[in-house]
């Protein structure tokens, strides 16, 4: 493949309702959808940032900046594309940007496919014609509120329940959960690195809900005071910001840090990083689930075919379009094909469409790169 253009959008969606977790709130997704254009193919990915460098370090505003600068010239000095592999091991001499590389090397996997003429979940070796899917609970209000909300999710059949959980609220609602749906409900707990070892009666006490996993409950960039945590408790720890790379997976598994991973595209830089860290757990016996950050259509296309590797044993947080946008960029929108179960689209790359008018409705911003233009 050779690409010849590449287009960078700025979206503003609005959420259907408030999100919040352990370091903030969001009522709106702004976010970057790059299109790569490859003769008469165009490829597409979707950034996984924040407005803010409140999840890691980057925002929207610096995967822009990173894709014009410096990974867009990038791309352009690869003479001929055989395989996304080369785009990843292009961007390794620049340093972190994960959100940034992700966004654009998404966008060439997509491409690739459809050049191939097989499907994303295909060309990434996943062999799923089904995923089952959770869903994620905002830090809410009030307990109740979070209990009609696990209430309305278990009635549409999603197979796990993940609760965001902070200092002060977090055994309330868990017990309050257990209490009134009891043991059957696969529930887990997602601290966002909100506490610190001086907080280890809190997550003792957790210790007695029968939960799937506690994760993150400590610093983001932490690995080993984890293992002191793993080792004091039954249920499982399960890290999503510490992993960067399969070097940090591997150190995190071999100190025992944790029995589950999170796998996050953005946050490790791409679909090739992640699907090395997808083989890497699957060789040690640690499952890995697929983690969301409040994606739009594109996104979760890309996540649903990450997902589709037999070693994503624990659903994820990729639920349907409409748990959190009223209008989705994408055609048709993703939806359960059954209770808590999403399709995996067996079409020629993530396998759906731009929806154009809800596209152009949320775009405030967009630059068109050439490859006679830029230069590296």
């Amino acid at each position: 493949m050779k690409i010849n253009q590449i287009d960078v959008h700025r979206l503003r969606m609005p959420l259907k309702s408030p999100f919040e977790t352990s370091f903030g709130r969001l009522t709106y997704k702004d976010f970057l959808v790059v299109s790569v254009h490859s003769e008469d193919l165009i490829g597409y990915g979707e950034s996984a940032s924040l407005p803010f460098p409140i999840y890691n370090e980057e925002t929207t505003g610096t995967v822009s900046y990173m894709l014009k600068e410096f990974l867009i010239p990038k791309l352009f000095s690869i003479d001929q594309i055989d395989h996304p592999e080369e785009v990843s091991k292009a961007f390794e001499p620049i340093r972190r940007n994960n959100m940034a590389k992700a966004t654009l090397e998404g966008a060439v996997w997509d491409l690739y496919s459809k050049r191939k003429g097989i499907s994303l979940a295909k060309a990434l070796g996943g062999y799923k014609r089904e995923i089952e899917v959770g869903v994620s609970i905002g830090i809410e209000p009030t307990v109740e509120e979070v209990l009609e909300k696990v209430e309305r999710f278990i009635y549409e059949g999603y197979k796990k329940i993940k609760v965001k959980i902070k200092p002060g609220f977090d055994i309330e609602p868990i017990r309050a959960i257990r209490e009134r749906f009891g043991q059957t409900v696969n529930l887990m707990a997602d601290a966002n690195s909100a506490y610190t070892l001086d907080h280890m009666h809190v997550l003792k006490e957790l210790d007695q809900y029968n939960l799937l996993m506690i994760e993150q409950p400590l610093a983001h960039d932490d690995i080993i005071d984890h293992s002191l945590v793993q080792e004091q408790l039954n249920t499982p720890i399960c890290l999503d910001e510490s992993i960067h790379s399969v070097e940090d997976a591997r150190k995190a598994i071999e100190l025992g840090s944790c029995k589950i991973i999170n796998i996050k595209t953005g946050r490790v830089g791409g679909l090739m990083e992640a699907k090395r860290i997808h083989d890497f757990c699957k060789s040690k016996n640690i499952p890995v689930w697929c983690g969301g950050m409040l994606e739009a259509g594109i996104g979760r296309a890309h996540n649903i075919a990450l997902t589709s590797l037999d070693n994503f044993m624990i659903p994820g947080d990729t639920s349907a379009s409409d748990r959190y946008w009223d209008l989705d960029i994408v055609v048709p929108a993703v939806i359960l094909s059954s209770p808590g179960k999403l399709e995996v689209p067996d079409y020629p790359g993530i396998g759906y469409e731009i929806n154009e008018e809800a596209f152009n409705r949320y775009v405030v911003e967009r630059e068109t790169f050439t490859n006679e233009k830029v230069v590296f």
